[in-house]
């Protein structure tokens, strides 16, 4: 089964990203939260690897993001504030090299029907000009991306 990324704007500081798949989110949580499964999918196309991906999978836990393409370094980091098993996940994320203001807080969400899941990150920032500043960047793009590479990945596993 093929899902769109479905992109809505729930407050005037927030972007919600959700998409099905066709996995148990149990796995689709594991890939996320695993450091060997997310180099596989996020933010691996176009060239682009993730070669660092270090988490400390507990509330006041940080987690480091690294990724390379061609030399060219992206570094994100953040601390995660909430957890619950196979459920929700909420961190905080900083860029090495902001391309917004501010800080981001991401809320990620796995909702299980009938053996499907469905991830929604809602990602907040600290005014609605960064978010719409974000909506215009190509952050579309490449979360589909990201996430078509999560669903190949699940489905591989299920």
């Amino acid at each position: 089964m093929s899902s769109v990324l479905r992109i809505t704007t729930p407050g005037d500081r927030e972007i919600a990203m959700s998409r099905v798949f066709d996995a148990p989110r149990r796995l689709v949580y594991e890939a996320y939260t695993t450091p060997e499964l997310l180099k596989r999918w996020l933010g691996v196309f176009n060239g682009w690897t993730l070669d660092v991906c270090d988490i400390d999978l507990r509330v006041g836990g940080a987690y480091r993001y690294e990724w390379n393409r061609g030399g060219k370094n992206m570094g994100l980091s953040g601390s995660y504030l909430e957890i619950v098993p196979d459920a929700r996940v909420v961190a905080t994320e900083v860029f090495d090299d902001p391309w917004y203001e501010g800080k981001g807080l991401s809320t990620v969400t796995f909702d299980e029907v009938a053996g499907q899941t469905t991830m929604t990150m809602t990602l907040r920032y600290d005014s609605k000009e960064v978010r719409d500043a974000v909506l215009q960047s190509p952050m579309e793009k490449g979360v589909a991306a990201s996430f078509e590479k999560l669903e190949e990945l699940v489905v591989a596993r299920v």
